[in-house]
């Protein structure tokens, strides 16, 4: 299904549609369903993998419940993740989150500065010997000019900092002063620029619906292999 995106000036799009690859999965960000559904999902995608320690497994699920509660808090539109096991002991894990961020009326809604200002701020300070952020504009065909932070930060877990990798797209929503953010992450800092170019085609498929007339169903987005947004 396609998502909504804000109450609709003239003008403005409703929906927004956004795709990831068939190995990732919708986080449940209900706060009366998440933990069990996040347990669910992981410890299914961690069958068959007898080598993996019980320890290393609830600390993935734990992380992950952490990224779907932060999510919701921030009042996150939609959330996903992928968890692999590539061998022994080693998990590769991702997750990204669409967020709406509303331009302060005091404050200039160009995307230049807006990106300057998100660049500056993005999350948190600058973790010290990790390279200096990376702030892009950028053309998407069909969607038009859009902002780009890649970044490398200690970010805080329960007092415990995680090094991670950080990817935020910054879409100006037409007609709006207000934009939305596809931020997406990985602790396999290691691995950051394959994920980041996993990142990067995510981001790309975003587009702005618009709505149709009454009566007129509006095209659903397809979910990972042919799921809906929930992974049914």
């Amino acid at each position: 299904m396609t998502q909504p995106v804000t109450d609709q000036d003239p003008g403005a799009p409703a929906h927004y549609k956004l795709r990831y690859p068939g190995s990732w999965w919708y986080l449940d960000l209900d706060p009366s369903t998440r933990d069990a559904s996040i347990r669910r999902r992981i410890e299914h995608q961690a069958r068959g993998v007898p080598q993996l320690s019980r320890e290393r497994l609830d600390g993935l699920i734990r992380t992950t419940r952490h990224t779907a509660r932060e999510a919701h808090a921030r009042g996150a539109l939609q959330a996903a993740g992928m968890v692999a096991f590539p061998g022994g002991d080693s998990m590769l894990s991702a997750t990204s989150v669409v967020v709406r961020m509303p331009v302060p009326e005091d404050q200039p809604a160009d995307l230049a500065e807006v990106l300057f200002g998100a660049g500056m701020q993005a999350d948190g300070p600058q973790s010290s010997g990790y390279p200096p952020r990376e702030v892009e504009l950028l053309e998407f065909a069909e969607v038009g000019p859009v902002g780009r932070i890649a970044s490398i930060e200690d970010i805080d877990y329960k007092g415990r900092p995680v090094r991670t990798a950080l990817l935020h797209t910054l879409f100006p929503i037409p007609g709006r002063r207000e934009y939305l953010v596809v931020s997406s992450s990985t602790p396999n800092v290691e691995l950051r620029d394959q994920f980041f170019e996993v990142f990067d085609a995510i981001a790309g498929t975003l587009r702005f619906v618009e709505v149709k007339s009454k009566g007129t169903a509006v095209p659903a987005a397809q979910g990972p292999q042919g799921m809906d947004e929930n992974g049914k």
